[in-house]
This record gives structure tokens, sequence and C-alpha cells, in this order.
């Protein structure tokens, strides 16, 4: 689990599309964009999926005018978390305890506790002692900032929900907030331990890794985030079932209801949409058509 933290980011939302000249022109190469179709197999109308990263430079997002006419064209908007209900993000605050009254200090050897406990303090001018009972996983989000070129990133869905709220689109969610906790106590807390302190020990190295994975995310290069989930370096594999090929096809069953009579567009993490097990290929396999577009 050398760097599964950083895949956080990836994975923790009138047919014009016929027209000629259409904004919906079809884009061949279907590794190279993160917005996709979803038509046929019964559907009335073609929906839309748009891959996430959940932590961007403002100026990093841009949305394309087919983007923007996907979102007008659905009735629906669909996050994996319903971002824009207030009780998701106070019931959140709770979930992101540790179980059975486990301690950070609890995880570590005395040295190791004062390294964190000094990164903390020095770099991040935060103590953590407040955080004692928090996960380790959810602590390592006060790190993703210091890997940043700029001062104050934002999420996408935070930009999908500002759309999507200027035109008054209902907003909803594939998950509850106590599933996505959950997965994180399915993942021993001291491997989520060992994996803060050695973000803190490598931070130059996991900022290396990061501009990586955020330059194939800019170039919207699915194919080169695909590699970086199965090499065996990034160590994502031993979780890789939970954290996302199982949450898929629970996505895939739920979105066959969602779809069949309305459009709705639907913004995940981007490693959801990678591999076999991802939501392009499990909905191709339900008898969907998923045609990447253009998106520039």
């Amino acid at each position: 689990m050398k760097v599964v933290f950083l895949f956080f980011l990836l994975w923790m939302a009138g047919p014009l599309y016929s027209q000629s000249g259409s904004v919906y022109q079809k884009y061949p190469g279907e590794t190279n964009t993160l917005l996709w179709e979803v038509s046929g197999n019964g559907l009335a109308k073609p929906s839309f999926i748009f891959g996430t990263f959940h932590l961007l430079c403002e100026d990093d997002i841009h949305f394309s005018e087919a983007w923007q006419q996907a979102i007008t064209n659905s009735s629906e908007v669909y996050l994996e978390l319903d971002m824009d209900d207030p009780a998701t993000l106070l019931g959140g605050l709770m979930l992101m305890n540790m179980k059975d009254g486990k301690k950070l200090k609890d995880l570590y050897s005395e040295m190791e506790y004062k390294r964190v406990s000094d990164f903390f303090k020095d770099s991040l001018q935060t103590p953590i002692g407040i955080f004692q009972r928090m996960k380790p996983v959810f602590l390592a989000s006060f790190l993703y900032p210091k890997m940043m070129p700029c001062a104050q990133p934002i999420s996408v869905e935070d930009a999908v929900m500002k759309t999507a709220k200027a035109q008054d689109k209902e907003i909803k969610g594939l998950e509850t907030m106590a599933f996505q906790a959950s997965l994180f106590d399915n993942i021993p807390y001291e491997k989520q331990a060992k994996e803060l302190l050695d973000m803190i020990d490598s931070i130059n190295n996991y900022k290396l890794n990061f501009e990586t994975m955020l330059n194939s995310y800019r170039n919207q290069r699915l194919d080169e985030l695909g590699k970086m989930l199965t090499d065996p370096d990034f160590g994502f594999e031993e979780n890789q079932a939970e954290l996302l090929d199982n949450r898929n096809k629970n996505w895939v069953g739920q979105l066959k209801n969602i779809m069949v009579n309305q459009t709705v567009f639907v913004a995940v993490g981007a490693g959801h949409l990678i591999g076999e097990n991802g939501l392009i290929a499990l909905l191709r396999a339900a008898g969907f058509t998923v045609k990447g577009l253009e998106n520039r």
C-alpha cells in the first residue's frame, strides 16, 4: 500500500448529440477523454459519465462546451456522495474516527509518533493531538495541499455542483458517507498509519508521484492512470476490490434503473472509469454503448 493514499484523489458524481456539427461529436481517442456518453440497451435518452479528481487548483478546472451541454441536457446530477446535503458533511465528521477507541499513538512507536507529530506541528502548523482518533487515511488529506502548486486547491466535485446548482439541477449521491467511511475500517489502521508515516518521510517522492498523476488527469489520459493503478510499485492491488471494483459493480446496478427514462450526469473519481472492472467496461458488458466524447 505504498501510495494508495494518492489514489484517494481518483476514487474518494433531446438528443443534440446526433446533430451534424454538434459538440457531441464522437471522439475516436477513447483513452484521452474524461467525458463519456452512455446509450442503447433500452435507454430512452443518453446519459453521461465524467471522471473527476478530488483535489485540483482552480486554474486547472476548465469545462468544455460538450461538458456544459451534457449538464444542461441532464435532469439530475449524481456524485459519489450527495455533497449538497449538509447532513452528509456533518455526519462525515464523526465517521472519520477509528473504531474501538483506537488512538493514533497506539499505532506508532514513540519515535514514529514524534516524527508524525513534528511534521504536523512544523510543516502544517497543526497540533496532531486534536486528531488522535481520526483514521490515518483522512489525516493524509492534510498533506495533499503541500503537494499542490496553489495555496487553496478545490475539488472538481465542487465545480460540478456549482454548475449544477446554477442550472437548478437536483444533486444526488450513489453512496452514503457511512459506507465510504466504513471502507477505511476494512483497511487495518496500522497499514494506514504506516502509509501516513511513509508520506511524511518521503514527501518529495510523493510530490513527484502526485505530479505524474495530476498531469495524466489534466491531459485526460485514462490509459496512463490505468497503468499507475496496476503498477505493483503503487501497491494498490491489495485494496482494489473493495475501494473500486465492488463499488463500480454496485453503481452499475443502480445506474441501470436511474438512466432508463431520464438523462443523468454522473461525476465520480476518474479511477472508477478504468480497467476491466471500471464503469466503462462494466456498462459495455451490461449491453450499453459507451463512447468517449471530445472534451477540450
